[in-house]
């Protein structure tokens, strides 16, 4: 059998009387007569089932089970009188939860930055970071299981179906095992690398990206080498330590210092390596929060820019 409610009335009488144990004067401090709120207790000592206050015609004092009540009571009434104020803040979009995918080469730079940066100037909004490669992104995003994300692509190929911002746009440059006679090279000539063996992100998980990599040596008439495949630019890259090829990764990966691997670029202003394109995507109609951190993360790009 379901408890009946109780009133926060009742509860803001019962906090009166039990911090004045007077009748009277908590009767004063409410801005009522005294029968009223004596019938009120005894309203709410029937609903909760126990006496809250011993009365005699001298003194009123709490029962155990009042004096319990009391803290509970107050810091209900507290919460309740803070609702308003909180919810006026999520409505502005200066509280609430945020819920951020990101691709691990956003983990590499920009993203601790902005972190830090958009934490300091809202505090009260809860960011919930999620590390997941593009293809898992997509669904989440539109099933609305995230707010927002950070993707990777090729420049021009962010997906069609949802808002997005430019964040950055980078090179591709070479992971190459320490050891590898290529690695005393200070920059490198594409010919000297199309027949090397590649350690490569799987086609599913960045098919624009993956696609301007083999559209590269396929116009030098050559076919990729891939000798291993793996999901994660941080294991990529372990990968590479471990003598399995070279690989091609964003420049923002050699924040990522693995012992053991070195990154060269590939030719000069006018090469023909692929750029890779890292932009935040988002569904229409954002919610108040996300509309703060976008308005914060067009700051960042246009000072990165």
């Amino acid at each position: 059998m379901s408890q009946p409610l109780v009133e926060l009335r009742l509860w803001r009488q019962f906090v009166a009387v039990a911090e004045t144990l007077h009748f009277g004067r908590a009767a004063m401090r409410l801005h009522m007569t005294q029968p009223p709120l004596t019938q009120a207790i005894a309203q709410l000592e029937r609903l909760l089932g126990v006496r809250l206050f011993e009365r005699t015609k001298r003194s009123v004092q709490l029962t155990e089970a009042g004096a319990a009540l009391l803290p509970q009571a107050r810091d209900l009434l507290a919460r309740a009188q803070a609702l308003p104020v909180q919810a006026r803040a999520v409505a502005d979009g200066e509280a609430g939860r945020l819920r951020l995918g990101f691709v691990s080469t956003a983990g590499f730079s920009l993203l601790p930055g902005w972190v830090r940066g958009f934490r300091a100037e809202h505090p009260r909004v809860q960011l919930e970071l999620v590390e997941a490669t593009g293809d898992v992104q997509l669904p989440a995003l539109e099933r609305g299981d995230l707010d927002a994300g950070f993707l990777l692509h090729s420049p021009g190929f962010a997906p069609a179906s949802l808002e997005y911002l430019r964040v950055q746009v980078e090179p591709l440059v070479l992971a190459i095992p320490e050891q590898h006679p290529l690695a005393t090279a200070r920059a490198l000539a594409l010919p000297r690398v199309l027949a090397e063996p590649l350690v490569m992100f799987p086609r599913r998980i960045l098919p624009s990206l993956h696609d301007a990599v083999f559209g590269l040596y396929h116009a030098a008439g050559r076919e990729p080498q891939v000798t291993q495949e793996a999901i994660q630019m941080q294991t990529i890259v372990n990968l590479v330590s471990a003598g399995l090829g070279l690989a091609w990764v964003p420049r923002s990966v050699r924040e990522f210092q693995r012992q053991g691997v070195v990154y060269r670029s590939v030719g000069g202003a006018r090469s023909p390596v692929p750029l890779a394109e890292t932009s935040l995507a988002w569904r229409a109609q954002p919610p108040a929060a996300l509309e703060r951190f976008l308005a914060f993360a067009k700051r960042q790009a246009r000072t990165a820019g």
